[in-house]
């Protein structure tokens, strides 16, 4: 049997372990004393947790920094390259794969092209990524500390993928795959749900406690962070906005359903326009187009912009966020889909849900969702390398 107190006792070292780490990531360079005052432990107890740290090499020390009277302290520093992480967004029609470090900078990227292919072909080029990622990653302590996948589609809290029409998946469970093929840690998420992650992770709206982030490709997902925390909801697959109908008796959705938001405002309504058997390249060739000053490529943006704006107007009224995001491949058409997106907005959102909104498009461009999943997998590191330890058993 675990005493109450022993296992007590492992929780509160590990919890000061945990508070200790956060506070040399959030604020490096720092001194012991100062994370003593930053976190209103002893500084025997930050002094025990830096050691183990430092074993870790999960900081590291560098200095004298300045002093304040006296001896000048040794600065500690997280070492963000003591692993990396690799972020996949999966796309209707591609694959982006991120290498990052422990803090989300970039140190390595591949992108590769698709158009309706089997699940088993996809996975194919999911292992051609990683395989291309993990060979370009720098030597480090810990190496790859963990993949995370963003999927377009339905995903439960253990990352099964329940539905995603536009690829035709059900009931997919790419997970134990991954894990079995590559020996680390797998997270899959909700795409959407990814990219609105990396908005508040490493986006402009870091501060941002009510954020909603417009994911437009071929399909169109929507993820939230509600009152500072990513809003799943109760079985994980919140945010499936782009199947709500907005035309009643509208076009046939591959969900089953009619008048989908994401037939009339994402790369859909491009594809249909510009040819029923368009590439993945549709999005390149009809923005060429109307570089080039072409009417019907423009009118067709901007048709999609009056489209997507009803639809974020909805969001608007439903959520009253105070910033609403449009990114992914999408987001290319800025220059068009902008000014009809905000007018349909204004004249469909409620005026009082205006006051304080903004609406902008990506800072991250198409790198929010791989970016959140990074984020997602080398977080989870972080926080399970802290809980390694095993408690000391007392039987009683």
């Amino acid at each position: 049997m675990i005493s109450n107190r022993t296992w007590n006792q492992f929780k509160i070292k590990n919890g000061n372990k945990t508070l200790v780490l956060d506070t040399i990531r959030n604020h490096s360079p720092i001194s012991r004393a100062d994370v003593a005052k930053k976190t209103g432990l002893n500084k025997g107890t930050v002094s025990s947790q830096v050691s183990e740290l430092l074993d870790e090499e999960l900081i590291y020390e560098k200095g004298p920094g300045k002093s304040s009277g006296g001896r000048r302290p040794v600065m500690l520093l997280f070492n963000q390259k003591a692993g990396y992480s690799i972020g996949i967004d999966i796309g209707v029609n591609y694959i982006l794969g991120l290498l990052t470090d422990l803090e989300g900078n970039i140190v390595g990227e591949t992108f590769t092209g698709f158009k309706n292919l089997s699940y088993q072909s996809i996975t194919k080029k999911i292992f051609h990524v990683v395989d291309e990622l993990m060979a370009a990653c720098p030597l480090s302590k810990y190496h790859i500390v963990g993949i995370g996948i963003g999927v377009p589609g339905a995903v439960n809290k253990h990352g099964q993928v329940l539905y995603a029409p536009n690829l035709g998946w059900q009931n997919i469970d790419l997970k134990p795959l991954m894990e079995k093929r590559y020996d680390c840690p797998v997270v899959i998420e909700n795409e959407a749900n990814a990219g609105a992650y990396g908005e508040k992770r490493f986006g402009p709206n870091v501060n941002e406690n009510d954020l909603v982030y417009v994911s437009v490709g071929v399909g169109i997902g929507v993820g939230f962070i509600l009152n500072g925390e990513l809003y799943r909801g109760t079985g994980g697959f919140s945010g499936e906005m782009g199947h709500t109908s907005i035309e009643v008796n509208g076009q046939k959705c591959r969900c089953g359903n009619r008048g989908c938001w994401e037939l009339y405002a994402s790369e859909q309504a491009l594809i249909k326009k510009a040819d029923e058997n368009a590439d993945p390249e549709t999005l390149e060739i009809m923005l060429k187009k109307a570089e080039s000053g072409d009417k019907e490529a423009i009118e067709t943006f901007h048709n999609i912009g009056k489209y997507l704006g009803a639809g974020v107007a909805n969001i608007i009224n439903s959520f009253n966020p105070k910033q609403v995001i449009i990114g992914n491949r999408l987001a290319a058409a800025k220059r068009w889909l902008e000014n009809p997106m905000l007018e349909q907005t204004k004249n469909s959102a409620l005026w009082f849900q205006q006051e304080e909104l903004e609406i902008s498009f990506s800072a991250l461009n198409t790198h929010s969702a791989a970016l959140g999943m990074a984020a997602f997998s080398f977080e989870n590191f972080l926080k399970t390398s802290l809980q390694q330890e095993t408690p000391y058993i007392e039987h009683q």
